[in-house]
Protein backbone atom coordinates (compact mmCIF):
# COMPACT_ATOMS: atom_id res chain seq x y z
CA UNK A 1 0.00 0.00 0.00
CA UNK A 2 1.14 3.52 -0.61
CA UNK A 3 1.29 6.22 2.05
CA UNK A 4 -2.35 7.15 1.45
CA UNK A 5 -3.57 3.60 2.20
CA UNK A 6 -4.48 2.82 -1.41
CA UNK A 7 -3.45 -0.35 -3.16
CA UNK A 8 -1.15 0.41 -6.06
CA UNK A 9 1.40 -1.12 -8.41
CA UNK A 10 2.00 -4.83 -8.09
CA UNK A 11 -0.47 -5.13 -5.20
CA UNK A 12 -3.30 -4.15 -7.54
CA UNK A 13 -1.94 -5.67 -10.74
CA UNK A 14 -1.14 -9.20 -9.55
CA UNK A 15 -4.60 -10.30 -8.39
CA UNK A 16 -6.31 -8.71 -11.39
CA UNK A 17 -3.87 -10.31 -13.82
CA UNK A 18 -4.11 -13.79 -12.28
CA UNK A 19 -7.89 -13.70 -11.98
CA UNK A 20 -8.14 -12.58 -15.61
CA UNK A 21 -5.88 -15.47 -16.69
CA UNK A 22 -8.06 -18.03 -14.94
CA UNK A 23 -11.19 -16.53 -16.47
CA UNK A 24 -9.56 -16.55 -19.93
CA UNK A 25 -8.61 -20.23 -19.50
CA UNK A 26 -12.20 -21.04 -18.57
CA UNK A 27 -13.52 -19.21 -21.64
CA UNK A 28 -11.01 -20.98 -23.89
CA UNK A 29 -12.07 -24.41 -22.63
CA UNK A 30 -15.75 -23.55 -23.24
CA UNK A 31 -14.91 -22.35 -26.76
CA UNK A 32 -13.01 -25.53 -27.55
CA UNK A 33 -15.83 -27.70 -26.16
CA UNK A 34 -18.38 -26.06 -28.47
CA UNK A 35 -16.87 -27.94 -31.42
CA UNK A 36 -17.56 -31.32 -29.80
CA UNK A 37 -20.71 -33.39 -29.65
CA UNK A 38 -21.69 -34.97 -26.34
CA UNK A 39 -20.16 -38.26 -27.53
CA UNK A 40 -16.92 -36.65 -28.69
CA UNK A 41 -16.65 -34.74 -25.40
CA UNK A 42 -16.53 -38.01 -23.42
CA UNK A 43 -14.94 -40.44 -25.85
CA UNK A 44 -11.21 -40.99 -26.04
CA UNK A 45 -10.15 -40.53 -29.65
CA UNK A 46 -7.31 -42.98 -28.97
CA UNK A 47 -7.12 -46.11 -26.83
CA UNK A 48 -4.84 -44.21 -24.43
CA UNK A 49 -5.07 -40.81 -22.79
CA UNK A 50 -8.10 -38.90 -21.59
CA UNK A 51 -11.25 -37.58 -23.14
CA UNK A 52 -11.85 -33.84 -23.30
CA UNK A 53 -14.61 -34.30 -20.72
CA UNK A 54 -12.41 -36.12 -18.25
CA UNK A 55 -9.84 -33.35 -18.57
CA UNK A 56 -12.63 -30.89 -17.72
CA UNK A 57 -13.50 -32.96 -14.63
CA UNK A 58 -9.82 -33.08 -13.71
CA UNK A 59 -9.35 -29.31 -13.99
CA UNK A 60 -12.53 -28.77 -12.01
CA UNK A 61 -11.22 -31.03 -9.24
CA UNK A 62 -7.80 -29.41 -9.35
CA UNK A 63 -9.12 -25.87 -8.97
CA UNK A 64 -11.80 -26.87 -6.48
CA UNK A 65 -9.23 -28.55 -4.24
CA UNK A 66 -6.05 -26.48 -4.51
CA UNK A 67 -7.75 -23.09 -4.59
CA UNK A 68 -11.36 -23.69 -3.51
CA UNK A 69 -10.78 -25.90 -0.50
CA UNK A 70 -7.31 -24.73 0.49
CA UNK A 71 -7.59 -20.96 -0.04
CA UNK A 72 -11.32 -20.12 -0.30
CA UNK A 73 -12.28 -22.70 2.38
CA UNK A 74 -15.15 -24.15 0.34
CA UNK A 75 -15.01 -27.55 2.00
CA UNK A 76 -14.55 -29.33 -1.35
CA UNK A 77 -13.42 -32.95 -1.02
CA UNK A 78 -11.54 -34.26 -4.03
CA UNK A 79 -11.89 -37.69 -5.61
CA UNK A 80 -9.05 -37.48 -8.14
CA UNK A 81 -9.30 -41.05 -9.52
CA UNK A 82 -12.98 -40.46 -10.36
CA UNK A 83 -12.02 -37.40 -12.45
CA UNK A 84 -10.47 -39.79 -14.97
CA UNK A 85 -12.64 -42.86 -14.63
CA UNK A 86 -16.19 -41.77 -13.82
CA UNK A 87 -18.33 -44.43 -15.49
CA UNK A 88 -21.41 -42.20 -15.31
CA UNK A 89 -20.09 -38.71 -15.93
CA UNK A 90 -22.34 -35.65 -15.97
CA UNK A 91 -23.54 -34.17 -19.24
CA UNK A 92 -21.18 -31.98 -21.23
CA UNK A 93 -23.20 -28.92 -20.17
CA UNK A 94 -23.07 -29.88 -16.49
CA UNK A 95 -19.32 -30.62 -16.58
CA UNK A 96 -18.66 -27.25 -18.21
CA UNK A 97 -20.95 -25.50 -15.72
CA UNK A 98 -19.03 -27.06 -12.80
CA UNK A 99 -15.76 -25.93 -14.37
CA UNK A 100 -17.18 -22.43 -14.72
CA UNK A 101 -18.07 -22.44 -11.02
CA UNK A 102 -14.57 -23.64 -10.07
CA UNK A 103 -12.95 -20.93 -12.21
CA UNK A 104 -15.22 -18.27 -10.70
CA UNK A 105 -14.36 -19.45 -7.18
CA UNK A 106 -10.65 -19.34 -8.03
CA UNK A 107 -10.92 -15.84 -9.53
CA UNK A 108 -12.81 -14.55 -6.47
CA UNK A 109 -10.25 -16.10 -4.12
CA UNK A 110 -7.40 -14.56 -6.10
CA UNK A 111 -8.97 -11.10 -6.06
CA UNK A 112 -9.43 -11.34 -2.27
CA UNK A 113 -5.73 -11.89 -1.59
CA UNK A 114 -4.03 -9.13 0.35
CA UNK A 115 -0.35 -8.35 -0.22
CA UNK A 116 0.44 -10.42 2.87
CA UNK A 117 -1.63 -13.39 1.66
CA UNK A 118 0.61 -14.11 -1.34
CA UNK A 119 3.38 -15.38 0.92
CA UNK A 120 1.09 -17.26 3.32
CA UNK A 121 2.52 -20.78 3.77
CA UNK A 122 0.68 -23.36 1.71
CA UNK A 123 0.57 -27.12 2.19
CA UNK A 124 -1.75 -29.56 0.43
CA UNK A 125 -1.55 -33.17 -0.64
CA UNK A 126 -0.05 -33.53 -4.12
CA UNK A 127 1.91 -30.29 -4.37
CA UNK A 128 5.19 -28.85 -3.21
CA UNK A 129 4.01 -25.24 -3.53
CA UNK A 130 5.23 -23.41 -0.46
CA UNK A 131 2.93 -20.36 -0.53
CA UNK A 132 -0.29 -19.12 -2.08
CA UNK A 133 1.33 -17.34 -4.99
CA UNK A 134 3.23 -20.52 -5.88
CA UNK A 135 0.10 -22.71 -5.94
CA UNK A 136 -1.79 -20.14 -8.03
CA UNK A 137 1.04 -20.17 -10.58
CA UNK A 138 1.16 -23.99 -10.53
CA UNK A 139 -2.61 -24.22 -11.14
CA UNK A 140 -2.37 -21.66 -13.96
CA UNK A 141 0.37 -23.69 -15.66
CA UNK A 142 -1.60 -26.88 -15.10
CA UNK A 143 -4.63 -25.39 -16.87
CA UNK A 144 -2.47 -24.26 -19.78
CA UNK A 145 -0.99 -27.75 -20.10
CA UNK A 146 -4.39 -29.40 -20.32
CA UNK A 147 -5.76 -26.73 -22.66
CA UNK A 148 -2.95 -27.74 -25.02
CA UNK A 149 -4.15 -31.34 -24.82
CA UNK A 150 -7.72 -30.21 -25.40
CA UNK A 151 -6.70 -28.31 -28.52
CA UNK A 152 -5.06 -31.47 -29.80
CA UNK A 153 -8.17 -33.55 -29.05
CA UNK A 154 -10.44 -31.09 -30.85
CA UNK A 155 -8.12 -31.14 -33.88
CA UNK A 156 -8.20 -34.94 -33.88
CA UNK A 157 -11.99 -34.95 -33.90
CA UNK A 158 -12.03 -32.39 -36.73
CA UNK A 159 -9.83 -34.67 -38.84
CA UNK A 160 -12.45 -37.38 -38.87
CA UNK A 161 -14.48 -39.76 -36.71
CA UNK A 162 -12.68 -42.24 -34.52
Amino acid sequence: MNTRGKISGLEATLPALLADRYNAHGRRIHELAEALSEDQFWKKPFPFGNSFGHLVLHLTGNLSYYIGAQIANTGYVRDRPREFADAAPPSKAEALSRLGEAVATAARAIRRQTPEDWSTPYAAVGTEASNRLAILLVCDSHMQHHIGQMIYLVEQWKSGPR
